[in-house]
C-alpha cells in the first residue's frame, strides 16, 4: 500500500532584505509559488522556471485550493512576519500547522516602531483590514500607543480625519523595506491632508506617554486592578457622583471593552465614563456644566485615561457625535425623552439609564423596548456600615432605578 506524502508548505516572510541561501533554494525548487503581485514580480528571477505562479487576492479560497492540489513543494511569499496578522492563520486552519515551515521576516509594525525609535511592548496592535475602521479609531482614542494595519479606504488619511482634536502624534510608514520607503511623523491634521501609497502602516501615540515604565506583559491590559471604585477616587460636587454600587451594575450591563465607544450623558464627575475607559473603551462625556468638564478632566488624568469632553446641551450635542456601542444616561433634565429616543436609535449594543424618580421608569422602558432592546429594570438599594456613636449600624443610600437595554 502506498502512502501519499503531502508536499511541505514553506511560508517566506519578506521585509526588503535579501533572502538567504536556504530561502532562495526553496523558492527555486518550488512547484507552486504563491504571493502578492508585487512579490511575484520582485522575485520572478528566483522562482524556478517550472513553478506554477499564483497571485494572492482578497478571496484566499482559490489559492488554498491550488495549494491543496499541488504535488510538489509550495512556497508562499508574504510581507513581514506571516504569523502576525498574516496568512499563517488561514494556512494552518486549512492544512494544519505541522505541514507549515514558517520563515519570518521583520513585521511592518516592528519595522515602523524601529524607524520611529519607539519601544512597543506597551502598544496595542489593531487591524483595519477588512474590518470596521471605527473600532480601530476607538482603540486609538482610548489607548496611548496603537499601531494600525491599514487597508485601502481605511488608511492614514481616514484614520487622521477620524481623530478630531485628540492629542495624538501619528507616524506613517509607506512601502517599508523597499527603495520607495517613506516615513512621516506629525499631527493628525498633517497626515489627513496627504495622499499615501500602499502598502502602509500607522502608529498613533500620545507624546506624553511615548516612553513608559518597563513592561512585563504584552500587550498590557487596559484596565487597572479593581473597578466600581470608591466615590473618594473622584472629585465631585456635594456628593453628586454615581455611587459605587450603581457603577458596578452599570458597568456589568454596559460591558465596555477595547474598540468600543461609550457615551456618558450627564457625566457629572465622569465616574462611569472613566471606569469604562479603564476597561479600554473610548469615551465621550457630555455635560452642560463647565465646572463638570473641569472635574471630569481632573478625574480622567488622575486615573490615567483619555476622555473626550463635550460641554453643552446633550440634545444638541449628540447629533455631531459618532454612533456609540454603549451609553450611560445619568442625567438629562427636562430633555430626558428626546435624548433617550436619540440614544435608543443610535446605540448598537447596550443602554443603561440611572433614575432617581419612578415616574420616568416606564417611559425609559417603553422607549428602549420599542427600539429593539431587551429591557430589564432593577431597583438598587444599598446600605453601608456606619459608626453610630460607640455602636455601628447601616445607613441607606438613596434608591436608584437602573433601566438596562441590550440590543437583540
Amino acid at each position: 500500500m502506498s502512502i501519499t506524502v503531502q508536499p511541505r508548505i514553506t511560508v517566506l516572510g519578506i521585509d526588503g532584505s535579501a533572502l538567504d541561501a536556504n530561502a532562495l533554494a526553496r523558492l527555486r525548487g518550488a512547484a507552486l509559488a504563491v504571493g502578492g503581485d508585487r512579490h511575484l514580480i520582485e522575485y520572478a528571477a528566483e522562482i524556478g522556471s517550472e513553478a506554477v505562479r499564483t497571485a494572492l487576492g482578497g478571496d484566499l479560497t482559490p489559492v488554498l485550493d491550488a495549494i491543496e492540489r499541488a504535488t510538489g513543494p509550495v512556497v508562499v511569499l508574504a510581507s513581514g512576519d506571516p504569523a502576525f496578522f498574516g496568512i499563517v492563520r488561514a494556512l494552518a486552519e486549512r492544512f494544519g500547522r505541522k505541514r507549515l515551515d514558517v520563515v519570518p521576516a521583520v513585521s511592518s509594525v516592528a519595522l515602523l516602531f524601529a524607524r520611529a525609535a519607539l519601544p512597543w511592548d506597551d502598544a496595542v496592535v489593531v487591524s483595519a483590514h477588512g474590518r470596521d475602521l471605527a473600532r480601530a479609531v476607538n482603540t486609538v482614542l482610548a489607548r496611548p500607543k496603537v499601531a494600525i494595519l491599514t487597508a485601502p479606504g481605511a488608511g492614514p488619511a481616514e484614520i487622521a480625519a477620524s481623530l478630531g482634536d485628540a492629542r495624538r502624534t501619528m507616524v506613517v510608514g509607506e512601502r517599508l523595506g523597499t527603495a520607495q520607503e517613506r516615513v512621516v511623523e506629525g499631527p493628525p491634521a498633517l497626515i489627513a491632508a496627504q495622499q499615501w501609497a500602499d502598502p502602509n502602516v500607522v502608529i498613533v501615540f500620545d507624546e506624553a506617554h511615548a516612553i513608559t515604565a518597563k513592561g512585563a506583559v504584552f500587550p498590557r491590559t487596559a484596565a487597572s486592578r479593581g473597578w466600581a471604585l470608591d466615590e473618594s477616587e473622584f472629585e465631585h460636587r456635594d456628593g453628586m457622583v454615581t455611587k459605587a454600587e450603581v457603577r458596578a451594575l452599570a458597568l456589568a450591563r454596559l460591558g465596555p471593552g477595547q474598540g468600543d465607544l461609550v457615551w456618558d450623558i450627564g457625566a457629572g464627575s465622569g465616574s462611569v465614563g472613566i471606569e469604562c475607559a479603564r476597561f479600554g473603551a473610548a469615551v465621550i462625556a457630555i455635560d452642560g456644566d463647565p465646572a463638570a468638564g473641569r472635574r471630569i478632566r481632573a478625574n480622567a488624568d488622575r486615573h490615567g485615561v483619555d476622555v473626550r469632553i463635550v460641554a453643552g446641551n446633550a440634545a444638541g450635542a449628540l447629533g455631531n457625535l459618532p454612533d456609540p456601542d454603549a451609553v450611560f444616561v445619568g442625567g438629562s433634565g427636562d430633555e430626558f425623552e428626546p435624548i433617550l429616543a436619540e440614544v435608543a436609535k443610535r446605540t448598537s449594543r447596550a443602554v443603561v439609564v440611572a433614575l432617581a424618580s419612578i415616574e420616568r421608569v416606564a417611559k425609559a422602558r417603553e422607549t428602549l423596548a420599542s427600539a429593539g432592546f431587551a429591557v430589564d429594570v432593577v431597583l438598587l438599594q444599598a446600605s453601608r456600615l456606619r459608626d453610630i456613636g460607640e455602636l455601628s449600624g447601616f445607613a441607606a443610600a438613596n434608591p436608584v432605578f437602573i433601566v438596562s437595554g441590550v440590543r437583540t
